[in-house]
This record gives C-alpha cells, structure tokens and sequence, in this order.
C-alpha cells in the first residue's frame, strides 16, 4: 500500500525503495510527514526576507547534492528557512553555504566558489551534500521527533553511496549525534560507547562483512555565529576536510 506523504511513515516506507539517488532525490521532495516544518517552511516562502521578495521559494525538502559515486560526504544539520528553503539545493543562499563552498573549490572538489541556485552552474567532484533534517525548522532547530522521522532519507542515501564512500565529515554535534545510527544501519560498525563529537576528531569504522572502512571525521558547524565568533574558521574547516578527501582519495 503506498504511504500518503503526509504520513509520519512515509520516510520509512518510501526511502528504502528507492533504487537510486535520483530517485531518492526526487521521494524526498514530496514529503510532508512534519507538520511543524512543512508549516514553517511554507511560511518562510509566503512571509519572504525583503532581499528576495520577488524569489520564488523552493518551500520543499531539499534533497542531497552532488554525485552518485562520491567518496566523500559532508553531512550539515539542515536547510535554513531562506537559504536551501528558497534556493532548494543544500548549503547554497546562506553564509554557511558562503564559507563551505568557497573551503570545497579551494581544495578542488567544486567547480567554483560561490553557491546562487540550482542553476548557477556548481558541480561537486567526489563529494555529496546530505542533511539529517531536509526541512527547515524554526530557529534551526529540529525536534528529536522530527529527527528521527527524517532520518530513513539519510539512511537510504548513504546505503547508496556505501559502495564508493571512504570518509564522511559531520558539521556540528547535532549532525554527528543523527548520523552515528545512521551508518549503524546502513552498514558499518560504530563502536561502543559512541564516540563524542569534537572538531577535528576521526573515527574510523570498520565495513560490515568485511567491506571498506569508514573514515568519519567531526568538524564545527560553519554557521554565522561560529565563524563571527571564531568558534571555527575557513582555515580550520579546510583542514579536516582536506584530511577527509585524503581519506576518501580524492
């Protein structure tokens, strides 16, 4: 029986029979299993930022972005109300999408340094953008509830880049605390107790049934507020990420 996608199960039900990422992508776009956030997101595209008024919001959940063979992946927390919710592709439209793109094309893994909108032309080389929450929540800050909902999409993606994916670099604890049950599931063995997140931290797990090890990796979250505030840098950011391409063999 297909599941409605204004049902809680609909990730649950739906991520797993997606074949590919492009499929999965475009499940993803259609769910409606948050209230909260379907209500906020929607919101933020009526009720626009004067600088974008006449934009035409996304108002959706924002799938993953880049390719279907990455060895890398960079898993954010999610959208922001006037960042991916109106451009509709992750990390593109807002500062932190400033600071990660223009970190990425430095170490050569995107073909420029700036993020506009799905058609500005941007293509990632061995890196895909994933999110825990594809939605964006009020005062970015997603509920447990909401977090487990979304989680099958994460899921699923990730169990479909299993086979080429050799790092993954997780930005802030929010996202490496989703993440952790995560790659449980979709294949890898997380130790116990789970280790904690920290900047610079690495983790490697081993494949289950004797596939390739995952390289994790903990890097602070690029917001507005942790790059003002010093919390993180671009130099900083670029570190650990260049320690993942170099795990991941790009």
């Amino acid at each position: 029986m297909q599941q409605a996608p204004d049902d809680p199960a609909h990730p649950a039900r739906s991520a797993p029979r997606a074949a590919d990422l492009a499929g999965l992508d475009a499940a993803v776009t259609g769910c409606r299993a948050c209230p909260r956030l379907v209500a906020w997101r929607e919101q933020a595209g009526r009720v626009r930022r004067p600088a974008y008024r006449d934009q035409e919001y996304w108002s959706r959940p924002v799938p993953g972005f880049g390719p279907p063979d990455a060895a890398l992946a960079v898993v954010g927390l999610a959208p922001a109300a006037h960042g991916g919710n109106r451009t509709g592709r992750a990390f593109t439209g807002d500062p932190s999408g400033d600071v990660l793109y223009a970190v990425l094309y430095g170490l050569g893994l995107a073909s420029q340094p700036t993020a506009t909108g799905r058609g500005d032309g941007l293509r990632l080389r061995g890196v895909r953008i994933a999110m825990p929450v594809r939605c964006a929540p009020p005062g970015n800050r997603p509920t447990p509830a909401e977090r487990d909902t979304c989680r099958p999409w994460l899921a699923r993606e990730l169990e479909l880049l299993r086979p080429t994916l050799r790092a993954a670099v997780v930005l802030g604890g929010f996202g490496w605390q989703a993440v952790l049950p995560v790659l449980a599931a979709a294949g890898w063995r997380v130790p116990r107790p789970r280790p904690a997140f920290g900047h610079g931290v690495r983790v490697v797990l081993a494949g289950a049934a004797g596939g390739p090890e995952l390289h994790l990796y903990g890097c602070y979250h690029p917001s507005r507020r942790n790059v003002s505030t010093g919390r993180v840098t671009p130099a900083m950011l670029s570190e650990v990420l260049r320690r993942g391409a170099a795990d991941a063999g790009l």
